[in-house]
């Protein structure tokens, strides 16, 4: 598909003029916001939406945590702790991380690239309604029989011999209306970023955090079919007398993992590399210097995406295959920590002796980086196959698993909650209370995870409703409980900084941070139009040159440049 998009009639003055800028007022009421096509509309809908399903997997796991509390435990059944872990898993994947991803793409990429809107709007709006659509479907089981074949739906466990309901045919089509929600989005940024770039705005200009969302776009483009292929197989297994993954007529249950864990292990680097674009504009912002090599950090995100789609065989290496094939996938597993530890010492390296201001979005950045980089080590561990052999499905990987999401998503999507609510709403998020919210989640994340690495060397297998007291897997299930509730009230600090800052946060102004990147050139927040005039762009930080004219224009410097910014005064010598 490719994007049609009228090139802008561009006057561009030999001296940069003062242009006043119109503010267009949003239309009111419920209704204008369900017919909505404004990307900034959808973005906010998107977030709203996944950030409740984020509440709800959250309760999802500390029921999970409660059961695991202690030994023996009968709180919940076998039954109702496997719809709880299939729902939690599903939930937390591809209702929360991925979808949110694309809410802050929504709202920021054209703002960040000097569009007035996306390139197809009513595709984008489709994209949000398909994601709402395929969250009801999915949670509409819960009325008649929810599935309990965990996040994966592995076969056999989810075919019609063990699991007749209609719970795992609600899964498939969660699958099914995400999948085809997140396709259409990802179109979408592609045509968008393509074509609809501000002046001057060359490639080698591009926001780190546009690049991450045109890699994560491109990696839904490429690995969305096969999973829709794989779940359609599954539901022709379960309904119309097919045995694809049927062993005993001809099938191969290995059929499923394969085609999975294609989708399965981009869809890792689908969740984490917008977030990784995230830490990427937070950074230099609050340590007040440039990042250090965007250039090398753009290419390692291309590498990443490379390289994660060559590797989904790492997640099998306790199915039979022969060695060299081991060893391939092994040894491309470690070729990923070259390209991810080249962001991590440039990210170091834009921290050093900057003038850090340390504001919530930075604490919760560098939070992300420490709890990566553990999440990184161990997934060197499991790399290695021998020693996956040992660790695999227990409660290592588990804990190897959440360190990467909930490290490398969660803490950049908070991040960027903090960095970006000035923008969207207006107003300031309380900072105490938002540094408060870090440290619990901090503290409460490592609580929860780090012993479950100990658990797990000790023989804990995942996927477990109950467990016998032996070694010391009650005390370290016990701790891990606790953290999780620790955890939990950080992120309610967090959804009670959002709900009273929303109306009665410090007004913001249009540029609170002195930010880097476009989205902080329109009033905040923006107006339906986005832009009435687009600036040249001319270096990568756009908004430091934006300065320097305002500055040299009024002939004073910061309180002036602060008057002309609030007051819409900007410079425009573009479209």
């Amino acid at each position: 598909m490719a994007a049609t998009v009228e090139a802008p009639t561009t006057t561009v003055a030999p001296v940069p003029q003062v242009v006043a800028h119109k503010v267009e007022k949003p239309a009111t009421g419920w209704a204008s916001w369900v017919t909505t096509t404004d990307h900034k509309r959808i973005g906010i809908m998107y977030l709203v939406l996944t950030f409740a399903f984020f509440i709800l997997g959250g309760v999802e796991a500390l029921l999970i945590r409660l059961q695991l509390a202690v030994p023996n435990n009968d709180l919940l059944t076998p039954q109702t702790y496997n719809e709880l872990f299939t729902m939690h898993g599903t939930t937390m994947i591809f209702l929360f991380v991925v979808p949110v991803m694309a809410g802050f793409g929504n709202y920021f990429v054209p703002l960040m690239i000097g569009a007035r809107d996306m390139a197809f709007p009513k595709l984008n709006a489709l994209s949000f309604w398909l994601l709402a659509a395929g969250g009801l479907v999915f949670y509409g089981s819960i009325f008649f029989s929810p599935p309990e074949c965990g996040w994966t739906c592995y076969s056999p466990l989810s075919d019609t011999e063990y699991l007749p309901s209609g719970g795992v045919d609600a899964w498939i089509f969660l699958i099914h209306l995400t999948g085809l929600s997140s396709l259409v989005g990802a179109i979408n940024f592609y045509a968008t970023i393509a074509n609809m770039r501000a002046p001057g705005m060359g490639w080698g200009r591009l926001p780190l955090f546009v690049w991450a969302i045109l890699t994560y776009a491109v990696l839904l483009i490429l690995a969305l079919p096969v999973i829709a292929a794989a779940v359609t197989l599954l539901l022709t297994d379960r309904h119309f007398g097919t045995n694809f993954y049927d062993a005993s007529n001809g099938g191969s249950p290995l059929l499923w993992q394969h085609l999975f864990w294609f989708f399965g292990h981009p869809e890792v680097y689908i969740m984490v590399l917008p977030g990784f674009g995230i830490i990427s504009e937070v950074l230099p912002v609050f340590a007040r210097k440039p990042i250090f090599g965007y250039k090398a950090i753009a290419a390692a995100t291309l590498v990443i995406a490379f390289l994660g789609l060559l590797v989904w065989a790492h997640h099998m290496f306790t199915t039979p295959s022969p060695s060299l094939v081991l060893i391939f996938f092994m040894m491309s597993s470690f070729l990923i920590a070259v390209p991810t530890g080249v962001k991590i010492f440039n990210w170091i390296a834009t921290l050093w002796r900057g003038t850090i201001e340390f504001t919530t979005a930075l604490l919760f950045a560098v939070g992300f980086i420490g709890t990566f980089l553990i999440g990184g080590i161990t997934g060197i561990f499991v790399a290695v196959f021998p020693i996956d052999w040992q660790l695999h499905d227990t409660y290592f990987v588990v804990a190897h698993f959440h360190y990467v999401l909930m490290g490398g998503a969660v803490f950049t999507i908070f991040s960027g909650l903090y960095y970006w609510f000035p923008k969207m709403s207006g107003r300031l998020l309380s900072e105490p209370l938002g540094k408060a919210s870090f440290w619990f989640m901090l503290v409460g994340f490592h609580v929860t995870f780090l012993v479950q690495h100990s658990a797990g060397m000790e023989g804990m297998p995942r996927r477990i409703y109950e467990y016998s007291d032996t070694q010391d897997l009650a005390i370290l299930n016990l701790i891990s409980t606790i953290g999780a509730f620790i955890l939990g009230f950080g992120i309610l600090l967090t959804l009670i900084n959002v709900l009273k800052s929303v109306k009665n946060g410090a007004v913001a102004g249009p540029d609170p941070w002195k930010g880097n990147t476009l989205e902080w050139y329109t009033q905040s927040p923006p107006p339906v139009n986005n832009f009435d005039a687009v600036p040249r762009i001319r270096s990568v930080e756009p908004m430091k040159d934006i300065r320097r004219q305002i500055i040299a224009q009024t002939g004073a410097a910061e309180p002036a440049y602060m008057t002309a910014m609030e007051a819409g005064r900007l410079p425009g010598d573009g479209h």
